[in-house]
C-alpha cells in the first residue's frame, strides 16, 4: 500500500503479524504511567498522587530492591579486571572478601573477557556449573551439551518457539492467563496459539480434562499441536504446581506426543509447599517406568531477572534441552548462533545465581543475609496486599503461594461496564486506567493475559517496597464502586 508520505514504511505495509501482536505488560497504561513519572520529576504539582507504582511488571530493581553485595562485586572485577592489582584495596578499603576475588579470576579464566564473544551456546565452564546445580537441585545428572545460554529466558522461549513452529498450522498450548511473551510470540511467528484455561477454584492449578479438551477441539480444527507451555510457579497466577499436576501433564504430553516447555524462572519464589522441576519429575517416573517416558523432549528455562536476584537488565539466562533429537538440537545450536552468542556479562551472572557463597565462605553470611531479607520482604508484601484485597467489595483472591504476582478476580457494577463500553474499553482495562489516574499505581488489566469469558481481573506484582500503595488502592477501590454502584 503506497504511504502518502513518502516513506517506505507505513503501518499497513510492516509485517501484518507484529502488528497482530499484543504484549500488555508494557501496554497503554505502562506507557501512560511514564509520562506521569516524567510529569513528577519535571515539578508537576497537579497529579493526585506524589510517585508512580510500577506494578505491571516484574522488574525488581525499578522498584528499589538492592543488588546482591556478592554478585554486583564480582561483576565490577569482570568489568574492570585491573581492579585485581589492587585486591588489598578492595579487601581493605572497599568491604569485598576474599572469595570474591577468587571468583572473578576463576570467570575470567573461563571467558577471557566480558568484552568477547563466547560459543554461541555458551562458555563452557559456565554450563558446567548450570549442570553441577541442575544436578544438586533435581537429584539426576545433568549434561552441559544440553544446556543453552540465553538473553534472559524470553530469547530461549523466542529460540524454541522458533524451532518448533513451521507453519500457520503448528499449534502451541499456552495456559489462560498466561505471561503475553508466548501469544505475543507465537502472533509474530504467525503460529497457532491453543488457550487451555487454569482452574482458579483450584489456586489457579492445571485442569487434565480442560488441557485434552483444547488439544482435541484444535486437532479437529487442523492444527497441529506440537507443545504445550507450563508456567510454575505461574505468571500472572502466582500457582505453585503440586506434584500431581506435573505428573498429569508428563502423562499427556506422552500420549499426545507434544513437547514440553517449562518455565520455571519464578523457581525460588515459593511461598507454599516446594518447587517441583519438571526435569525432577520427569526422571522419576522414566525410573519408576523404565522406557515409558523416554521420548519425552523437555526444555526447561530459567532467569537471572527473577528470583532474589532480579538483575533484568543484564538479560541473562539458560534453557536445558532433555529429549531432543541430535538433528533437531544441532538446528538449534545454529539458531542460536545467528545471534552470536548471550550476553557474556549475562552468563557470568547466571553462575553466580546457580553457583552462590557457600556456607563458610567468607561472603556467605552476607549473602543469605541479603536473600533472606528480599525473600521475606517479598512474602510480607504479598501478604499484606492479600489483606488489602480481601476487605474490598466484589474483590477475590487466593493466597499467595509464589513469584511476584497476585491475580484478583474484580466485579465491577453494570454501569462501569456502561463507562467502559462508552471509552472503547473493556470494564478491566477502564478499572485500570481509572486506578492509574487516581493512585499512580499501575497494574495490568487480566485481558492482558486472558481470562475466562464473563471474568475480571487484574494483575499487580508485591516488588515495590512500603504499604501506603496498598492503601491507596483499597480507598480508591471503594469510591470506584461508590461511583458506579
Amino acid at each position: 500500500m503506497a504511504s502518502n508520505s513518502g516513506r517506505r514504511l507505513n503501518i499497513d505495509n510492516i509485517n501484518p503479524h507484529v502488528r497482530a501482536a499484543k504484549y500488555a505488560v508494557r501496554g497503554e497504561l505502562a506507557v501512560k504511567s511514564e509520562e506521569y513519572r516524567a510529569a513528577l520529576q519535571n515539578g508537576a504539582t497537579d497529579l493526585p498522587f506524589k510517585q508512580v507504582i510500577s506494578a505491571n511488571i516484574g522488574n525488581p530493581q525499578q522498584l528499589d530492591q538492592k543488588p546482591i553485595t556478592f554478585i554486583r562485586q564480582v561483576l565490577s572485577i569482570l568489568e574492570n579486571p585491573a581492579l585485581l592489582e589492587k585486591g588489598d584495596v578492595l579487601v581493605n578499603h572497599l568491604g569485598y572478601k576474599p572469595d570474591v576475588l577468587e571468583r572473578a579470576k576463576k570467570l575470567l579464566a573461563a571467558v577471557g573477557s566480558v568484552g568477547a564473544y563466547s560459543p554461541s551456546n555458551g562458555a563452557p565452564a559456565i554450563r558446567q556449573s548450570i549442570a553441577e546445580f541442575l544436578e544438586r537441585r533435581d537429584g539426576f545428572p545433568a549434561n552441559p551439551a544440553d544446556i543453552y545460554m540465553s538473553a534472559g529466558a524470553s530469547s530461549g522461549v523466542n529460540t524454541l518457539l522458533h524451532i518448533i513452529c513451521a507453519d500457520e498450522k503448528s499449534g502451541v498450548l499456552v495456559p489462560i492467563p498466561q505471561y503475553p511473551l508466548y501469544t505475543a510470540s507465537l502472533s509474530v511467528l504467525n503460529a497457532t496459539c491453543v488457550p487451555y484455561y487454569l482452574d482458579e477454584q483450584k489456586n489457579w492449578g492445571t485442569d487434565l480434562a480442560t488441557i485434552r479438551a483444547a488439544h482435541e477441539k484444535a486437532k479437529a480444527e487442523g492444527v497441529d499441536v506440537r507443545a504445550i507451555v507450563i508456567i510454575n510457579p505461574g505468571n500472572p497466577t502466582g500457582a505453585s504446581l503440586p506434584e500431581e499436576d506435573i505428573r498429569a501433564v508428563i502423562e499427556f504430553a506422552r500420549q499426545e506426543r507434544l513437547v514440553i516447555l517449562a518455565d520455571e524462572v519464578y523457581q525460588t519464589n515459593v511461598f507454599i509447599g516446594e518447587f517441583i522441576s519438571f526435569k525432577r519429575m520427569l526422571r522419576q517416573m522414566q525410573k519408576e517406568q523404565p522406557g515409558t517416558y523416554d521420548n519425552i523432549e523437555l526444555a526447561s528455562l530459567h532467569s537471572v531477572s527473577k528470583g532474589m536476584i532480579g538483575e533484568c537488565g543484564h538479560r541473562g539466562g539458560y534453557f536445558e534441552l532433555v529429549g531432543f533429537d541430535p538433528l533437531v538440537q544441532a538446528e538449534i545450536y545454529k539458531f542460536v548462533s545467528i545471534m552470536l552468542c548471550a550476553p557474556v556479562i549475562g552468563q557470568c551472572l547466571v553462575e553466580l545465581m546457580v553457583n552462590p557463597p557457600k556456607p563458610g565462605e567468607p561472603s556467605y553470611d552476607l549473602y543469605i543475609q541479603e536473600y533472606n531479607a528480599i525473600f521475606n520482604g517479598l512474602h510480607e508484601r504479598a501478604t499484606a496486599l492479600h489483606k488489602a484485597f480481601e476487605q474490598m467489595e466484589g474483590v477475590e483472591c487466593g493466597v499467595p503461594q509464589g513469584s511476584m504476582y497476585l491475580f484478583p478476580t474484580i466485579k465491577l457494577p453494570p454501569k462501569a461496564a456502561k463507562a467502559a463500553a462508552a471509552e472503547g474499553r473493556t470494564p478491566d482495562e477502564f478499572y485500570c486506567l481509572r486506578m492509574l489516574e487516581a493512585t499512580g499505581v499501575c497494574v495490568v488489566p487480566g485481558s492482558g493475559f486472558g481470562q475466562k469469558e464473563g471474568t475480571l481481573h487484574f494483575r499487580t506484582t508485591f516488588l515495590a517496597p512500603g504499604t501506603e500503595w496498598v492503601g491507596s488502592i483499597v480507598k480508591f477501590h471503594k469510591e470506584f464502586m461508590d461511583k458506579y454502584r
